[in-house]
């Protein structure tokens, strides 16, 4: 589908990374870049974010590179984003939409696609209005995968109806990851969850590390469905790894409400491995989006261990470093290489046995 692109720089430092992000979230979701706006504001404008010249500008652009939809690479309020649609008269989707609708694309599993539905009717909400009258005509593509435009039919009161139902759908889904969580403690088996920023290389490590086949690839939420498997490690026994979705920077509020029951195998692990992308230039950046979100749904006292991975690519050479007490803090792999591997494994021995209660969870990898 054509697309505009409309990125704004609000003076954030980080700015270049975000846009850059949110290009590759764009090609992600099978977006044909035609053309894009770079919007530079001290604060948003509250009817059109842009403000009302920049509009007039874009709407110039977007017709001349016969754009089919507008991608906004921030969240926009329910005011701004019908503002804006009667303005360009075509479709405009927000960062929150974007994300929403590349899960929905990328979701394989019934509770990952409960989950992302949840999300969306939870974002939908808010949006329900005559606005949508003039899109009628368009169908399909960017931003109306998953329910789409068969929900913008419904009224609140269906919606909430729908809500409460995958709701009640997704706690038997707990239920049933809490019974097998309990299964595996009395079988004194250890839990390790994998986490991570998106692409960061996770699901190639869970590969490596347990021979299996996850679905990796170079592109920001290559998997989304949580994947656990057992694997024998000298000296530890039977460990469970998991593999989860990776996080990014603002990941819309509604949707780690909705993955709550997957990440919930992150709450509930025993030592966390969070994978850095070593070759990446916002890596401290990233980490630190990752331990925000961790601290979000609980699990910010878990011990973890920073696995640096890609070494390969940033020039470093496999090592496991140590702090100031002794404890194993980073470990550097190459996880598509296998460098560095028995490293891992032996820091997730040391560290599964500091960390004790005889459980041992390895954090989610994922591309």
């Amino acid at each position: 589908m054509k697309t505009l692109i409309i990125s704004v720089d609000l003076g954030e430092p980080d700015y270049q990374a975000h846009a850059d992000e949110f290009v590759m979230l764009a090609k992600g979701a099978g977006a044909e870049i035609v053309a894009s706006i770079v919007a530079r504001r001290a604060r948003p404008d509250a009817a059109h974010f842009i403000g009302s010249g920049k509009l007039e500008e874009a709407i110039l652009v977007a017709d001349e590179a016969g754009a089919e939809i507008v991608l906004f690479d921030q969240p926009l309020t329910p005011a701004q984003q019908r503002n804006l649609e009667r303005g360009f008269e075509r479709r405009v989707v927000d960062r929150v939409a974007l994300i929403l609708d590349i899960f929905a694309l990328r979701a394989k599993s019934h509770e990952g696609k409960l989950q992302v539905e949840l999300a969306q009717l939870q974002h939908l909400s808010t949006r329900l209005t005559r606005m949508w009258s003039h899109l009628e005509r368009q169908r399909g593509g960017i931003g109306m995968r998953g329910p789409g435009e068969a929900q913008l039919e419904m009224d609140r009161r269906m919606i909430g109806d729908k809500v409460r139902l995958l709701r009640e759908r997704l706690a038997r889904v707990q239920r049933q990851r809490t019974t097998q969580r309990r299964s595996r403690s009395r079988s004194s088996t250890l839990s390790v969850s994998l986490v991570g920023y998106t692409n960061a290389g996770k699901s190639t490590l869970f590969n490596a590390l347990t021979r299996a086949d996850a679905y990796a690839a170079d592109q920001l939420f290559a998997t989304l469905d949580t994947t656990t498997r057992r694997v024998w490690i000298e000296g530890a026994g039977q460990v469970v790894v998991s593999d989860t979705v990776g996080f990014i920077r603002d990941l819309p509020p509604t949707l780690i409400a909705a993955f709550r029951a997957t990440l919930e195998e992150t709450v509930q692990a025993d030592l966390l491995l969070h994978v850095v992308d070593a070759s990446s230039p916002q890596r401290d950046e990233q980490i630190a989006e990752v331990n925000k979100v961790l601290a979000d749904i609980g699990a910010d006292d878990i011990p973890h261990i920073l696995v640096y991975n890609k070494i390969d690519a940033a020039g470093y050479e496999p090592r496991v470093e140590r702090n100031e007490h002794g404890t194993i803090a980073r470990v550097f792999v190459s996880a598509l290489g296998r460098l560095g591997l028995d490293g891992l494994r032996g820091a997730i021995v040391e560290s599964g046995q500091i960390a004790g209660n005889n459980a041992f969870t390895i954090e989610n990898v994922q591309s």
